[in-house]
């Protein structure tokens, strides 16, 4: 049963972030940093404290009582998440919502589960699995074919982008993802992918503080989300002063007051947005409270992301025009992509 309520969990998580972006298509002549910003403020910084008073009373204490090193280190990993979920809106932003989503997640999937490994390599930690121990076992070899078939199925996704390139009129492409641009937007989703993955050890590094709540008597279904305040300070950081830098280059300060832009429209889809992209990791905290897998937790969580993400690509119609050549290829790509993410998974439970 908890199994069951694990994987249901990660279903909505998943649909939370497969759909986040839908509501800032909604947002009309505001800059991509304008927007973004607002709806990260919501993601960052109103709605998790909000979310832990709620599930974890107490929580400020339980940061306050943290080792100032602990605290650090999941600072550190959010504000390297952080570059990540820069990036990710714009890999989205250049390829859409599913050849963007497949190569960003894909490449998530793969480090999400590496990062700690290579970690606990240099570092080594009673209780945590490093490098070598992914190389030596039977699960760990399991979980490193997972990773390359990931490699494989982002490869493939990437072709099928690049078939879509070729095939489709500037004008054609433009109707599907108004700023397609393949080179770029691959280049950007695969360095978010990498980086996005340190959120998966940030909520490793910040484990104490989960770890305090559940000692504290809290309902251990929430125990992760005093971990997400601090953990998304880093992330505030990041794309707070990159959105600043933008606003500032762009002369894009003005869409905040703009009377001639639908202000109370923009603002509430761009929070709106932000407070569905929170919700994925709320429920991916319920989630990995019910399959006790940390690792296994990340894959499925990245696999119901993939499949929401590219449903919405059908529905937005973003292959529409191409050649049933390519839309096999990019269904293969997202399949390969999918398997490697259980075959990852699989090899964790086997742990």
């Amino acid at each position: 049963m908890h199994g069951i309520l694990g994987i249901f969990f990660h279903l909505i998580g998943g649909f939370a972030s497969g759909s986040f972006y839908m509501p800032f298509k909604k947002v009309q002549k505001w800059s991509w940093e304008s927007y973004w910003i607002i709806g990260g403020l919501f993601s960052w910084l109103i709605v998790p404290p909000l979310a832990a008073w709620l599930t974890v009373p107490g929580f400020s204490e339980i940061i306050r009582n943290t080792s100032s090193q602990v605290i650090g280190i999941t600072i550190l990993f959010g504000v390297l998440w952080g570059v990540g979920g820069l990036t990710y809106g714009l890999g989205v932003r250049y390829l859409g919502m599913s050849l963007g989503n497949s190569v960003v997640l894909g490449f998530c999937s793969a480090f999400g589960a590496l990062v700690p490994s290579i970690y606990y390599y240099f570092s080594p930690s009673e209780g945590k699995t490093s490098f070598a121990d992914l190389l030596n076992t039977g699960w760990g070899r399991i979980v490193l074919a997972g990773v390359i078939l990931c490699l494989i199925g982002i490869y493939i996704c990437g072709y099928a982008g690049m078939l879509k390139e070729k095939e489709l009129p500037t004008a054609d492409k433009k109707k599907s993802v108004a700023e397609f641009n393949l080179r770029k937007g691959l280049a950007v989703a695969v360095f978010s992918g990498i980086m996005s993955a340190c959120f998966n050890f940030g909520i490793e590094a910040g484990k104490p503080m989960a770890e305090a709540a559940v000692a504290a008597g809290m309902n251990p279904l929430y125990q992760n989300n005093v971990t997400y305040v601090v953990l998304l300070w880093g992330g505030l950081a990041t794309n707070f002063v990159w959105c600043m830098l933008l606003n500032t280059r762009n002369k894009s300060f003005g869409d905040y007051t703009n009377s001639t832009t639908p202000l109370l429209n923009n603002y509430f889809f761009s929070a709106l947005a932000g407070t569905i992209w929170f919700m994925q990791f709320f429920f991916y905290g319920m989630g990995e409270s019910k399959l006790g897998n940390g690792a296994s937790s990340w894959i499925l969580h990245m696999a119901f992301i993939i499949l929401i993400a590219n449903m919405w690509g059908i529905i937005l119609k973003e292959w529409k025009g191409v050649s049933t050549k390519t839309k096999n290829t990019i269904a293969t790509g997202i399949v390969t992509i999918i398997l490697s993410v259980l075959l990852v998974g699989y090899g964790n439970s086997l742990k």
